[in-house]
């Protein structure tokens, strides 16, 4: 067990430092992987920033509920306490009839026009928030049918479509991206099966000589299937490094247009566990890549 494991770590660094001989060449492929992997890990970071936006608008997403006239404001105060203990909702404020007009008469310029009515126009109105695990679609309108069917309650306002929009658009990138990610994964088959294929091609005489003196085909593709993972993990660092530069870039201009909208939002990284991800699969997709090339074309070559 310990020869066949120095063995294969022989094997493992021979194949790196025969990568580094031919830098241009090994550079020019990584950059080609490193692109291809990055294209489905920005989509990825693109769906997942959409959704923690996409979040932070549901928790800021209210319920204005307008009670009938003429509600008391015990009736009222009443009501607003009942929406309070419902598990949906995190908070609930009550704006009385009263306190809306002398706001609006000091904020409008009108208040010589509102001076002259008989009476308030104004209803109770209560406003709710909805707890950020109900804030979606099928919870906000849940929230709102039982609402509307409390006693005094005239009007719930909720504008759930720009959600179910929303919703609809997240759903089809993630589709989106999984297309990607397979057109790209393949893509990088083909990058690595093609370099691995001129490489053996190149080292021709050589595998011929191993063969001749009893190499089997297993002994002599081992060093093409470490070199393709090399490649492939080149590539994901490539890739992470892409996605790190582009999140650089755009943190402040986003952070500018979110602090327009009164929002804290700022882009969100890869997490560790994502980013290990991108580094097994481009591994992954560079030795299955060279496993491919080189089963096929180490098939042809035998010893003459």
């Amino acid at each position: 067990m310990t020869a066949w494991m120095t063995r294969h770590l022989q094997t493992l660094v021979g194949s790196l430092g025969r990568l580094m001989q031919h830098k241009l060449a090994t550079l020019l492929t990584v950059l080609v992987i490193g692109v291809a992997l990055a294209l489905p890990a920005g989509l990825h970071l693109l769906i997942t920033n959409a959704q923690g936006a996409a979040g932070n608008w549901n928790r800021t997403l209210d319920l204005s509920v307008f009670l009938k006239r003429p509600t008391s404001a015990d009736d009222a105060r009443a009501i607003i306490e009942r929406i309070r203990q419902r598990r949906d909702v995190e908070g609930a404020e009550l704006i009385l009839a009263d306190e809306a007009l002398k706001t609006f008469r000091r904020e409008s310029g009108f208040g010589a026009a509102i001076d002259a009515l008989n009476d308030n126009p104004l209803p109770h109105t209560l406003v709710v928030r909805p707890a950020p695990e109900h804030a979606n679609a099928a919870g906000l309108e849940i929230l709102a049918a039982d609402i509307r069917a409390l006693p005094s309650v005239d009007i719930v306002q909720l504008d759930t479509d720009w959600v179910n929009r929303l919703d609809a658009i997240l759903a089809a990138l993630r589709a989106g991206a999984l297309i990607a990610a397979g057109v790209l994964a393949l893509g990088v088959l083909v990058i690595v099966g093609n370099t691995i294929r001129l490489d053996i091609q190149n080292r021709r005489d050589e595998i011929e000589v191993t063969k001749l003196v009893g190499g089997s085909d297993g002994f002599v593709r081992r060093p093409f299937l470490y070199g393709g993972m090399w490649y492939g993990l080149a590539g994901g660092l490539t890739a992470l490094l892409i996605t790190q530069i582009a999140l650089a870039l755009l943190q402040a201009p986003i952070a500018r247009i979110a602090g327009l909208y009164g929002s804290d939002f700022r882009l969100s990284n890869l997490t560790l566990e994502s980013a290990l991800i991108l580094l097994l699969t481009g591994a992954g997709l560079g030795w299955l890549g060279s496993y491919i090339a080189a089963s096929h074309h180490l098939r042809r070559i035998e010893p003459s």
